[in-house]
């Protein structure tokens, strides 16, 4: 019943996180780096509470938070990417299974392509001169939520959110 709870305490704590690394980068465009040690820190909670074994499970976490902070890394090397960026997706793939990061990294790319359109319509009928800077957090934030609530919220929340 504890670890149920901490588990529970500890997603509705990322969901926070994830809105509010939203709301900083469309004000800032910045992801603040306590915010993104912060999730880190949690992860090994999260893990304890989730009940998963160190080998392979932790293991497997760390490998792919690795395998995405490389790529991402190379990303942000050709300026396509931004470092708070990188770093809230890699500290996201030390809570989420690999193949759930899959899906969040696919409705990251539906919801970053949508609000680049969006972005780029408002900046062009504004005639804007400035170079456009689309704040990706929104995206990887949008993925998240929707990875968390499909796959972390128990099934009674899910039918009274449904009805």
């Amino acid at each position: 019943m504890l670890t149920t709870t901490i588990h529970y305490g500890l997603l509705i704590g990322l969901a926070i996180a994830l809105v509010f690394a939203a709301f900083t980068d469309i004000r800032r465009r910045q992801i603040d780096n306590w915010l993104n040690g912060a999730i880190a820190l949690g992860a090994p909670l999260f893990w304890w509470a989730s009940g998963i074994s160190l080998w392979p499970d932790v293991a497997i976490q760390l490998g792919v938070a690795f395998a995405a902070f490389v790529l991402l890394a190379g990303l942000f090397a050709l300026k396509v990417m931004g470092g708070g960026d990188v770093k809230l997706l890699t500290v996201l793939a030390l809570w989420i299974p690999p193949q759930i990061f899959l899906q969040l990294l696919v409705i990251m790319a539906i919801a970053g392509g949508v609000l680049t359109i969006a972005m780029g319509a408002w900046h062009f009928l504004r005639r804007q001169k400035e170079r456009l800077a689309i704040p990706y957090g929104v995206a990887i934030a949008f993925g998240g939520l929707w990875v968390l609530a499909a796959n972390y919220l128990p099934a009674t929340a899910l039918a009274a959110i449904s009805q």
